[in-house]
């Protein structure tokens, strides 16, 4: 199958074979990111991150990734191994379920507010998710997260700090709503109606023997609406 202009296949042809193909997906990733970051993504063109890469060819280039759109998508991948919290509780025997999840939040809500870059990169990920390409993204990066916290909710159940309900249910519902349901980009609301959805979310999840927010979740409420940014 063809999959680029003559010019950048006459590229791919010619390259020699790389020997640390590892390497190279970092450094397009680590320009890419600076990219984005200085310029903003509908700005950064596939040449900008060519011109950044010291010499590697746009053949190069499309041998690791098809578009501009998929080095974002594996930037987002990046970010969120390297800075979830999810993976480093994987293996806590020190909190319930309950307070893994709990834990997931507080940090999500301090680390998005307090990483300048992480912070920008969100934001640019919420500012893009009109387009279908970064909505079908963002749903199915929402799934594979549901599938990484499911266990904290069997946990829960098993150690009796969630009373009810199926795991994959509530980590289902956990990510529709808090990382769906409150993107202001998708739905639109005032600083109001933002806590005000924040507090059904918490009604919700009580009602299920879940519950998520304890006093200091709420005494963040502040770095949360900073976080999602919505409108007035």
């Amino acid at each position: 199958m063809l999959l680029y202009i003559h010019d950048e296949c006459m590229e791919v042809c010619s390259m020699p074979r790389n020997k640390h193909p590892e390497q190279t997906v970092q450094k397009i990733l680590d320009v890419a990111f600076q990219l984005f970051l200085e310029k903003g993504y509908e700005q950064t063109t596939v040449l900008d991150i060519v011109a950044g890469l010291g010499g590697m060819t746009r053949g190069a280039f499309y041998h690791h990734f098809k578009s501009k759109e998929e080095v974002f998508d594996a930037i987002s991948d990046r970010l969120f191994r390297e800075k979830s919290p999810i993976f480093e509780l994987k293996d806590r025997t020190d909190l319930s379920g309950l307070e893994k999840i709990r834990h997931i939040m507080k940090t999500s809500a301090v680390s998005g507010s307090q990483d300048p870059e992480l912070f920008a990169f969100n934001q640019m990920g919420i500012a893009l998710i009109s387009s279908p390409h970064f909505l079908a993204t963002q749903l199915k990066s929402n799934r594979e997260i549901a599938e990484f916290i499911e266990p904290f909710f069997a946990e829960g159940m098993a150690d009796g700090s969630i009373r009810l309900g199926s795991p994959k249910v509530l980590a289902d519902l956990f990510m529709l709503l808090y990382n769906f349901w409150m993107f202001p980009t998708l739905f639109p609301c005032s600083t109001e109606e933002f806590i005000e959805r924040a507090n059904t979310i918490t009604t919700i999840f009580e009602a299920l023997g879940c519950p998520l927010v304890d006093e200091e979740l709420e005494q963040m409420t502040g770095k949360l609406i900073a976080l999602f940014n919505p409108d007035d």
